[in-house]
This record gives structure tokens, C-alpha cells and sequence, in this order.
């Protein structure tokens, strides 16, 4: 597994199996975030497989697929949601950990300087830069 850790309380990876779940729950992560649409992956990692094997070890899943090119003001909010809701550190995942970073730096504009939205990715070679303009304009509408 290659847990990248963006903050404390939130990390993103590339795609996880149901071999994975055990050391996921011993890292400590309590809500598990499924950024990869079931499209894009063979049927062992399906999102309603993860779902049971992550149920199973006693922490929260959340589908929130995100296609490459293509998220959706919804996907954001559905991240941002998550991420409130949960009882400890979240763990999301998609095919790089990318489109991860990008739903959490859009979903949190505004709690967190924009230098930092972008910069605590960087750190792991996520480029999102090109976001600035879109995470200020977030942060200024949530005022």
C-alpha cells in the first residue's frame, strides 16, 4: 500500500484491494472514500466488494466515483460531506490518488489557505495549480 498523507486526518493512495482493508483499519483510518468509478477496474475491486470489506472491519465506505476529466460539483460536495461526517482520519482512493487530492482541495476551499490546498498535495507530485482560480472562487462563495 502507498498511503500518501495530505493532513492528520486525510490521505488518498492509488487503487486498494480487499487485502488491503486489515492494513488500512490498522493505520488507524475510520472512513474509507472510493474516488474510482467501477468502469475503470477489473470486478475484484469493484466499489461494492470494498464495501463489504471495509463494513466488515468496522469502518464507514463512501461511494463517491469520480470520473477522470469530468467531477462534478457534486462529487466535491460529496467529499467535503464525508470528510465532516467522519469519526476519525479518511483514507480515498482512485487510480493515482490524483483525483483524490483534487475532490479533497476543492471540497475544503476556504477552511485552508489556497497555498496550502495545492501545496500539501505537491508534496506527493499532484500538480494543482491549475485549480487556484476554481479554489478561490469556491472559497469566496462559501464566504
Amino acid at each position: 500500500m502507498d498511503i500518501r498523507h495530505i493532513t492528520d486526518s486525510y490521505a488518498v493512495s492509488p487503487q486498494i484491494a480487499p487485502e488491503d482493508v486489515a492494513q488500512i483499519r490498522a493505520a488507524g483510518f475510520a472512513t474509507v472514500i472510493c474516488n474510482r468509478p467501477d468502469a475503470e477496474i477489473p470486478a475484484e475491486v469493484h466499489a461494492a466488494v470494498l464495501r463489504a470489506a471495509v463494513e466488515a472491519a468496522g469502518m464507514t465506505f463512501i461511494d463517491n466515483p469520480v470520473t477522470g476529466g469530468a467531477m462534478t460539483m457534486d462529487n466535491v460536495r460529496s467529499q467535503g460531506e464525508a470528510i465532516a461526517a467522519a469519526r476519525g482520519p479518511v483514507l480515498a482512493y482512485c487510480a493515482s490518488g490524483n483525483r483524490s487530492s483534487i475532490c479533497w482541495a476543492l471540497s475544503q476551499a476556504g477552511t485552508r489557505p489556497t497555498d496550502e490546498l495545492i501545496g500539501l498535495p505537491a508534496r506527493f507530485g499532484y500538480q494543482l495549480e491549475g485549480l487556484r482560480e476554481s479554489i478561490d472562487s469556491l472559497a469566496a462563495a462559501r464566504g
